[in-house]
This record gives C-alpha cells, structure tokens and sequence, in this order.
C-alpha cells in the first residue's frame, strides 16, 4: 500500500533541494512554452514543453501543500504556491491560444 505521509515527509525533508530544482524548471520551461507559442512553432513542441512545464508546476504545488498540511503559513509557501499557479495557468492558456491560432490560420 502507498503512504502519502512518507512522501509528504520526503518533500518536507528535501525542501531546499526539491525548491533548487523545480523553481529554475518551472521559470525555463514555462518560458520555453511562451516563446515556442509566440513563435508558432509546431503545435507538437507547444504541447510537449507545456506538459512536461505543468508536470514541474503541479509538483511544485502539491510540494506547498505538504508545508500546508502540518501548519506552515510564511510568505515563501504563498510566493511558490503562486509561482507554481502562474507557471500552470500559463501553460495553460499557451495550449488554449494555440489552439485560437491554428483555428483562424
């Protein structure tokens, strides 16, 4: 049987290294989903970069809620929790917008 506790309690353990990994992930790749939908590049690369953009920023957000969880409320929690929100909604909205383009092309 899976146990979430061990997980939340890996993630709270490796905060800063977890944190060293997904911020800088989630800024290059959701920057990475812009330009390519900016670009019009292929609506393939879009949807690659997009999902392996909003797999780091879901990560980062159930990440925050581990520190929700036991009780921890400091700006860091509220600054990733919206990072990792943004980073989503925009990868989000990328996918959305390429689909506007291509409808109108």
């Amino acid at each position: 049987m899976f146990d979430f506790n061990i997980l939340a309690e890996f993630s709270r353990t490796y905060c800063i290294g977890i944190c060293a990994f997904l911020i800088p992930a989630n800024l290059v790749t959701t920057s990475l989903t812009m330009a390519f939908t900016l670009l019009r590049c292929p609506a393939v690369q879009v949807w690659q970069t997009a999902g392996i953009a909003s797999i780091f920023a879901l990560v980062m957000i159930l990440h925050v809620f581990t520190w929700f969880m036991i009780g921890v409320v400091m700006a860091p929690t509220y600054i990733l929790l919206g990072m990792g929100s943004i980073c989503l909604f925009a990868n989000l909205g990328a996918i959305l917008l390429r689909r506007h383009f291509t409808a109108f092309a």
